[in-house]
């Protein structure tokens, strides 16, 4: 699978880890562990609400499909 999201990059940039995201979400640490590595991916209003937590714009969780 390709990458999708930005999840891992942003947390890093932001100084925040997996367990707080997971924390602050409700979810188990293991869930966001394979957003990060973008094995599975989260839904768009959990998307919606990192986006929130991490105070930036969705789009900057996502990598750009265009080349």
């Amino acid at each position: 699978m390709e990458d999708i999201n930005r999840l891992k990059v942003v947390l890093a940039e932001k100084k925040r880890t997996n367990s707080w995201l997971a924390n602050e979400l409700g979810k188990n640490p293991a869930t966001v562990s394979k957003w990060c590595t973008n094995s599975s991916q989260p839904d768009l209003p959990t998307l919606k609400k990192v986006a929130e937590l991490l105070e930036v714009d969705v789009k900057e969780l996502l990598w750009s499909t265009k080349k």
